[in-house]
Parts: structure tokens; sequence; C-alpha cells
């Protein structure tokens, strides 16, 4: 007798809408640089691991995006393809990032991609960032006066100081 298949969850619609609202939140306020709100996309004690550039609370994380991404930093941040799962008032996402820097005073770009891997939970302000990171499956930068000097690296390296 073959076994009966498990019980599916119900997914609540609503809150894969809240969360990847909140995703795209995240990204929309990190390009346009509006920490404050930015922050408000964390529960507290949040953490982030963005291929070992490491966060132990929101505002470590935050006060670095605010010191290193300000002014003169062009960023674009997509994301696609999420994969939700809701259980309860918890959640896990996995995301495809594609993320392009621009540094003119430096002469520096960098274009990319990523898997993010994210944990939420459900507040009282609804749905928030536990933990956010991702491992890179590429990244290409040049020098903007030399693009044919591009370089290459693969799976899971990054360039970040």
């Amino acid at each position: 007798m073959p076994c009966p298949p498990e019980p599916r969850r119900p997914v609540v619609r609503a809150d894969v809408d809240a969360i990847c609202r909140l995703k795209y939140r995240y990204l929309r306020l990190l390009d346009t640089k509006q920490w404050d709100e930015f922050g408000r996309c964390f529960a507290p004690g949040a953490t982030a691991d963005y291929a070992g550039l490491a966060f132990d609370d929101p505002v470590a994380l935050v006060d670095y995006m605010r010191a290193n991404v300000g002014e003169g930093v062009i960023t674009m941040h997509t994301v696609h393809h999420p994969e939700i799962d809701v259980d309860g008032d918890t959640a896990t996402g996995r995301w495809y990032l594609h993320d392009k820097v621009l540094v003119d005073a430096f002469r520096f770009a960098l274009e990319g991609a990523a898997i993010y891997a994210d944990r939420y939970v459900r507040t009282a302000d609804g749905w928030r960032i536990a933990h956010t990171g991702y491992e890179r499956t590429f990244e290409l930068s040049w020098s903007l006066d030399d693009p044919a000097g591009a370089r290459l690296t693969g799976p899971g390296t990054h360039t970040h100081a």
C-alpha cells in the first residue's frame, strides 16, 4: 500500500506578498540611500552576511552602509525568482540578485549576481528581516578608465574591503 502524500501547509498569499514588498523596499532604500527607513526593514537583533562582509546587528549594518555606500556611490540592486516559505510568524526566502556599483571618484565599476538566503519574522509592525545575506555566483569588476582590464571572479568570492 503506498504512503499517503504529505499534507501541505496552506500558503498565506498576503504574507508572501508582504515579504516581497519588504525585500523590494530594502533594495530601493539601499539604492536611494534612505538609511533611517532602510534600518526599519530589520527586526531588532537582525544579522547580515554578504559573502563574508558580516554584521551582528542592524545598527552596525546601517552604519556601514551610511559610511560606505553614500554620495558618489551609484548602486542598482534587483532581485527576482523569490522562493518564500512561511511558517506561522517566521519565514525564509531565497532570491536571485543582480547588482551594479559605480564609483566615479575611484573610477570603479562592479556587476555581479548572488543568491540571497533570508529569514523573516512577523512583528507588531509587520514582516521584518531577521537575517539577510548572499553568496556570489559571479562578480565582474573593472576600471572605468580600462574596461578591457575587467576581472571576473566565480562562485562565492567577493571584493569587499
